[in-house]
């Protein structure tokens, strides 16, 4: 560790001590939307009611990563490993009680709150669990995790990991370039990409494999897509044209809702499924769907509690303009209804979300400019012409509408083959950085 990690630190931890009582205001005030911010609040100190040294430690901040992490954890799982999930967001820590809900039962497997960011928690935590390697999903780069775990001799590793090209031209301006030092601080990295692992190296990363794409192998919820598929059947939208936006983020809603009313000028049979991806933008995303005159269901409301074949979709929701995805954890149900995908985060700085869960589906992906949070996959998908970016949204409204110019399933699919079973190469890597690691 050089002179700066060992300056930084300290001040890093003072910083976060300081600062304690708005990170507890912050997580109070997410409370009061979603209650479940605050519950096991104990955990995020270090403190839990079962541990159980020696587990595999995965941590996956939110619903994306878990969701990414779900061919590994039952890979460990197949291979009679414990687990600890460490989430931040409840979106991530559901999901992951709901996949593996029999692991939990089978005391195979705990998810918790992952610890704040503060040597003392961390410790607690370390101590806790005492876990045999930890693997953090794409690229959490948390300064006293690192280095807690390096202290306690726990192999911490990347895992799927990308450093977008703007992420690393960013980081490279600071004089200490305090984030490229952290990183150096893992025992090492399983990468998306060659390019990835090219961009790792160069700043000084050591140890690392290139694994792939875990996104390409989550599996698809057969439920999900026979009740999505019966459920335009049944609302009568078979012969209609049905486009999806999903993982919409706050900002761009007004840039959908105008591609939406140009699509209706031109297309009026036209239907569209509306997925916000925080819960706690349901209620306004409907109102501002409401307020730009388009009609809407809500699945919360007219749809079933449970998806299943055997359910009854009413024929009246499809007379609406739209059905607002307002759930967690049904994302292949919309897509099984949709033609084509747009996928939000990608009108905002902020950037795209993923687009594997369409392409698995075999349905064509559309995205606004911003794509360097997923420059890989995007880049290898928009060169294969099952991926496109449009800069606005009349370009994205005549993008959506030239439905003779959308790649075809069987396009779609041989691109989604090409980069599958990153779950194998994981596994088989992992023997090998793990070895290196303990070089290290």
């Amino acid at each position: 560790m050089g002179w700066h990690m060992r300056l930084f630190l300290p001040l890093w931890s003072l910083a976060w001590s300081l600062c304690l009582p708005l990170i507890l205001l912050y997580l109070w005030h997410r409370g009061r939307r979603d209650p479940r911010y605050i519950a096991h609040l104990a955990e995020r100190f270090g403190s839990y009611c079962r541990p159980a040294p020696g587990a595999v430690w995965i941590h996956a901040v939110s619903l994306g990563e878990l969701r990414s992490a779900i061919p590994i954890i039952t890979g460990f799982l197949d291979r009679g490993e414990h687990l600890v999930i460490t989430c931040f967001t409840p979106a991530g820590r559901a999901e992951a009680e709901r996949v593996f809900a029999s692991a939990i039962t089978a005391n195979r497997l705990q998810v918790v709150w992952v610890p704040l960011d503060l040597r003392w928690t961390y410790a607690r935590f370390l101590r806790a669990f005492a876990p045999k390697m930890g693997l953090v999903m794409e690229v959490e780069i948390w300064p006293r995790m690192v280095f807690a775990a390096r202290a306690a001799s726990v192999p911490l590793l990347m895992c799927n990991a990308q450093y977008p090209a703007a992420s690393l031209a960013r980081d490279s301006r600071g004089l200490l370039r305090l984030r490229q030092s952290v990183m150096r601080g893992f025992a090492g990295a399983l990468v998306k990409s060659d390019a990835q692992a090219a961009r790792f190296a160069s700043v000084g990363v050591q140890n690392i494999a290139v694994m792939g794409e875990l996104r390409f192998d989550q599996p698809i919820p057969p439920t999900q897509v026979a009740a999505g598929q019966a459920a335009r059947a049944q609302m009568g939208l078979a012969a209609r044209p049905v486009y999806a936006f999903v993982s919409t983020i706050e900002g761009e809603d007004p840039v959908f809702i105008d591609t939406i009313q140009k699509i209706r000028r031109t297309d009026p049979d036209a239907f569209f499924v509306y997925v916000p991806r925080r819960p706690e933008r349901f209620d306004a995303v409907a109102e501002a769907l409401r307020n730009a005159g388009l009609t809407l269901h809500r699945r919360s409301v007219d749809l079933p509690n449970e998806l299943s074949l055997e359910c009854n979709f009413s024929p009246t929701i499809g007379q609406s303009d739209i059905l607002l995805g307002d759930s967690l954890g049904e994302m292949y149900f919309y897509l099984a209804m949709a033609d084509c995908v747009t996928v939000g985060g990608s009108f905002s700085p902020k950037g795209a979300h993923n687009i594997s869960e369409a392409l698995a589906m075999g349905k064509p992906v559309f995205t606004g400019p911003s794509v360097w949070t997923i420059e890989f996959p995007f880049t290898e998908a928009e060169a294969a012409g099952v991926a496109r970016k449009c800069p606005d949204a009349p370009a994205l409204a005549a993008a959506l509408l030239d439905r003779a110019a959308h790649p075809g399933t069987d396009q779609i699919t041989a691109f989604f083959a090409s980069q599958s079973n990153a779950d194998q190469r994981f596994f088989a890597a992992l023997p090998d950085v793990l070895s290196g690691a303990q070089r290290r």
